[in-house]
């Protein structure tokens, strides 16, 4: 038995896990490497195994950098089947398809430039700029076979099982528990995918864990602590409403698929409670956010018992009368206009792409403005620029000052922060080794030395490394 790491190892993306067992190779996600100095190149790589081998995918959950360099996968020999809930496999149909679009559009715009400039080259080279297109994902959608329950085992083969268990990180999330026996010798192993903060609406906590006897797990707030959310929701609600007092709007960046409905979520309550105007406007600019609320709406069965208690009650929890949604670019673009009293959501929440582009273009430079940062921004990021303090950004071949009020409330992350880490991993009840990955190093070596500290064997694998079981 071997477990191998071929992505967000020393990294906060691009995961992909290796487990191989007798004749039976299982891939744990196969994510994209994203805002990664050299992410591109890292994209485009030998996977550092053979696809045509792998047997199995299982998906822990559909964010971008667990599951989109799947139809690549396919593209480059993948013929096994695809085991994830049913949610995952539903917002990660929207996350591939979205994805194909985008390169295309890119890659149709180098090809009207390059034909502009007389330096048109063959088909073959722009098909190679990409990835993978739309009919590389249909085609990868194909191998989607069982929708996994949690709590519920599925045999993979003779000498291997697993289990999904609730990860309470997005819609469908989970950590995995397999069981292996090899010609009669058994171990376990849990890969955490992306833990959940508790105590947030919509999800459910994380499940407890399982005793096992190795552990491969996140670091993403390894280094440190999130703000209480009670907390971080008054510092919300503060941020907006100083920013109505200056006659500005407050632009949240956010990620589509988790913190989008919980940010509506936040901000309806918000004003039912008192703490926002009742008749402040909120504008979600997001296509992709748009179609994964609705998504959301499918699996009532997911939620928590605060959110299901809006829908026993018969009121929809993520629409309200303040909400308008930004579905065209024509709604979007229109949205420029509005000078003040308003919350604008957009896509995405580390700066790197989608509508929030356009929207720190033309309002950044106004002090009487406001960009409020939710989520994670990794080192490089636009976001991470912004909120380290940046004087000016260059966007669209302009550099752009930096005037508007910058706030960034850590409370609101989907991810387990330190001490969530440190208890889940404790319910494993001191596996033999544990390997971390998904998260940049500060964050991997205090995790690592609290870990030592409690008298555990800590691996922090490089790329490709693999390690005997």
């Amino acid at each position: 038995m071997q477990v191998s790491f071929h992505g967000a190892a020393r990294t906060t993306t691009g995961s992909c896990h290796l487990l191989r067992c007798g004749e039976t190779n299982v891939l744990i996600d196969c994510g994209m490497y994203q805002n990664e100095q050299d992410a591109d190149v890292l994209n485009r790589q030998d996977f550092g195994f053979d696809p045509s081998e792998i047997d199995y995918v299982v998906k822990t959950h559909s964010h971008f950098d667990h599951c989109g360099r799947i139809p690549l996968l396919v593209k480059r020999g993948f013929r096994g089947e695809i085991i994830t809930t049913e949610p995952s496999f539903d917002i990660s149909s929207l996350i591939l398809e979205d994805s194909a679009c985008i390169q295309e559009h890119e890659v149709e715009k180098m090809k009207r430039i390059d034909e502009e400039l007389g330096r048109l080259q063959d088909d073959d080279y722009y098909a190679n700029q990409l990835l993978y297109d739309s009919w590389d994902v249909h085609t990868a959608l194909t191998y989607f076979g069982r929708f996994a329950k949690y709590d519920t085992p599925i045999e993979l083969s003779d000498g291997i099982r697993v289990t999904f268990r609730d990860a309470g990180h997005i819609l469908g999330s989970a950590f995995l528990e397999f069981e292996l026996d090899e010609l009669g010798r058994e171990r376990k192993i849990t890969f955490s995918g992306d833990l959940g903060s508790c105590k947030r609406p919509i999800v459910n906590d994380p499940a407890s864990p399982k005793k096992t006897n190795y552990v491969v797990t996140e670091t993403t707030y390894g280094d440190r602590n999130h703000q209480p959310i009670d907390d971080a929701r008054l510092a919300l609600y503060s941020a907006i409403a100083e920013t109505i007092d200056a006659n500005g709007n407050s632009y949240i960046p956010c990620f589509s698929i988790e913190r989008t409905p919980e940010m509506l979520f936040f901000l309806r309550k918000g004003i039912e409670d008192g703490f926002l105007p009742s008749d402040i406007k909120i504008y979600l600019d997001s296509p992709m956010a748009i179609k994964a609320i609705e998504i959301y709406r499918k699996y009532p069965e997911y939620f928590d018992d605060e959110i299901k208690k809006y829908l026993q009650a018969g009121l929809d929890p993520f629409m309200f009368p303040n909400l308008i949604l930004a579905e065209s670019v024509e709604q979007s673009k229109a949205i420029n206009d509005i000078k003040s009293g308003a919350v604008i959501l957009s896509a995405s929440g580390m700066g790197g792409g989608g509508r929030i582009i356009h929207h720190l273009a033309h309002n950044i430079k106004r002090p009487e403005h406001s960009f409020i940062f939710i989520s994670f921004a990794s080192k490089g990021t636009l976001s991470r620029q912004i909120i380290d303090g940046a004087q000016s950004i260059n966007l669209f071949g302009k550099s752009i000052p930096v005037r508007a009020k910058i706030h960034s409330i850590n409370g609101f992350s989907a991810h387990a922060d330190q001490t969530g880490l440190l208890k889940w991993h404790r319910q494993t009840d001191r596996p033999d080794s544990t390997f971390l990955t998904h998260g940049e190093l500060p964050a991997m070596d205090t995790m690592a030395e609290l870990l030592r500290a409690r008298g555990c064997h800590v691996e922090i694998p490089e790329l490709h490394q693999e390690f005997n079981l």
